[in-house]
């Protein structure tokens, strides 16, 4: 067995140079969509409505929406996401398996595409691979501008008896947007779905603050080694082809600081949930769930609540009073990479990792003290 290191398992050492935080460069590029922060909100229902989706894009992230979540299954979801925050903690996965259960209706697709596009965003779009060939196409005509294929696990080989397994590169090639594929953890997965013809790969399994995955299944790997892993086929990959797949770790990032850590081990961008759940223009009210959470069979996930933290705006930018990390994330990791030396996010794959499990406990007793009282 080899040894997986988790964010908290490690620290960032400073560069020998080091450079103005104002001068540093942290646009992200995926195809031809360039973003000014490298930020996504993840496709839950608890975080990205076509409000939010929009919100994101004027913060210059991408917010990527469930199109079989909630406001792709009921005409008004505002009443469906107050039933859910108000179902008690002992009854909430029972509710969210019967919210869930209410069919997908291929109008409201249409409809919430639109409603982005309308307000000038981007639009992208998430659905499980199972459903790709029968949706995606729907969501093409609608005009959404790329399609995230995301399951708990995807690879480039699938075998079922039932059916005739998704093959991601038949649906890439059939559709006229960028696809994105999650989610991997290793090596060869990643290089496998970038020969499929991907633009994108999302990072991780079970490490979401709302997922239980590992508990239930017993399988994951833990982010950091998981990004190393397939930022290192990215990088095999583009030696070969000289086409650039785009890495997004996806999950396990509570504060700024792993946020930083995930650059350093190579991602091109993050996507977040639990974070952004906290914001005031959320729609889960305070309350976050995985996609998981509401299988009829096996949940993987729980609803937890989060809180409000702030605003949309001040968690991305502050202003913050907070000295934990939990706001300004685009400010956290600008002034890492100055004390870095990155002038853009590609340096940040060249600053040096060590394994240090103490790094946040190391000389902290006074902090420790009060956090134990």
């Amino acid at each position: 067995m080899k040894r997986g290191y988790s964010f908290d398992e490690l620290a960032i050492v400073p560069g020998n140079t080091t450079r103005n935080p104002e001068q540093v460069e942290v646009s992200f590029r995926l195809k031809d969509f360039v973003f000014s922060i490298p930020v996504w909100a993840a496709a839950m229902d608890s975080v990205v409505d076509p409000d939010f989706a929009s919100l994101m894009h004027d913060m210059g992230g991408l917010g990527v929406l469930n199109l079989e979540g909630i406001n792709a299954r009921y005409e008004h979801p505002e009443s469906v996401l107050e039933e859910i925050a108000c179902a008690p903690d002992d009854k909430s996965t029972l509710m969210l398996q019967k919210v869930y259960a209410e069919p997908i209706k291929e109008n409201l697709i249409g409809e919430r595409i639109r409603d982005i596009k309308a307000r000038g965003s981007i639009c992208a779009v998430s659905i499980t691979p199972q459903n790709a060939k029968r949706l995606s196409p729907l969501a093409c005509e609608a005009g959404t501008d790329m399609i995230v294929a995301q399951s708990t696990v995807t690879t480039a080989r699938h075998i079922s008896k039932s059916y005739r397994g998704l093959i991601f590169s038949e649906l890439c090639a059939s559709l006229k947007v960028p696809v994105v594929v999650g989610n991997c953890v290793s090596h060869d997965c990643a290089l496998e779905l970038m020969r499929e013809g991907v633009w994108g790969i999302l990072v991780g399994v079970g490490p979401g603050a709302a997922c239980t995955t590992r508990e239930v299944l017993g399988i994951g790997v833990p982010q950091a080694t998981a990004t190393m892993d397939c930022a290192a086929a990215r990088d095999k990959y583009v030696k070969e082809t000289g086409r650039y797949v785009a890495i997004i770790t996806d999950g396990g990032i509570q504060k700024s600081d792993d946020l930083c850590k995930a650059f350093a081990c190579g991602a091109d961008a993050v996507m977040l949930g639990a974070i952004l759940a906290q914001a005031e223009e959320a729609p889960g009210r305070g309350y976050h769930w995985g996609m998981s959470t509401p299988h009829p069979n096996l949940p993987r996930g729980a609803r937890v609540q989060v809180g409000t933290y702030g605003s949309l705006r001040q968690i991305l930018f502050g202003p913050t009073s907070d000295n934990l990390g939990r706001q300004n994330l685009i400010g956290a990791l600008k002034t890492c990479m100055g004390l870095c030396g990155a002038a853009n996010l590609q340096g940040m794959h060249h600053a040096e990792l060590i394994i240090a499990p103490a790094i946040k406990t190391e000389g902290k007793y006074l902090q420790l003290k009060h956090q134990g009282e």
